[in-house]
């Protein structure tokens, strides 16, 4: 018997690092907070590509994709959706967005000592720059593949 698909959205999230600083959105949405680049993947796109497109989108800076962080898989009753955190660092030295658009007001370089001054969305994004800064583990790239790739490294 052929069951009913389940519902599932999937998000890129992306901790951006820069020497001791970390890249945040200053958000339009979700109470104006200040949060990582991030957003929900666009049908056919793969979780990467969503994640250089929305840091570019949120906050105006190309990113290299420099590994995963971990990958959130959260079932609902009504559906399920899977977050997977990536580790990027800057294309080039680019600025900053400064101009708010409908992506987001702007964003800004942020060391963690100054995360008191811009007001979270949530404590996920403290806890993921600590990990990052404290050494913590993240995995190569090649955890993510297409379905039936093998194991050929890329």
């Amino acid at each position: 018997m052929p069951r009913d698909p389940i519902p599932t959205w999937f998000f890129a999230l992306v901790v951006v690092r820069r020497g001791d600083r970390f890249l945040l959105v200053h958000e339009a949405k979700h109470g104006q907070r200040w949060y990582l680049p991030a957003g929900r993947a666009e049908a056919g796109e793969t979780l990467a590509a969503a994640a250089c497109r929305e840091t570019l989108e949120e906050a105006g800076i190309r990113v290299r994709l420099t590994g995963v962080i971990r990958i959130e898989h959260s079932p609902r009753p009504d559906g399920a959706r899977v977050r997977t955190v990536f580790l990027a660092e800057p294309s080039d030295d680019a600025p900053p967005k400064s101009s708010p658009d409908e992506h987001s007001l702007k964003a800004a370089w942020v060391s963690i000592a100054e995360l008191a001054h811009h007001p979270l969305r949530g404590s996920e994004v403290e806890e993921l720059l600590r990990h990052v800064a404290g050494g913590g583990v993240s995995y190569p790239m090649s955890l993510l593949r297409m379905e039936g790739e093998g194991f050929a490294s890329r």
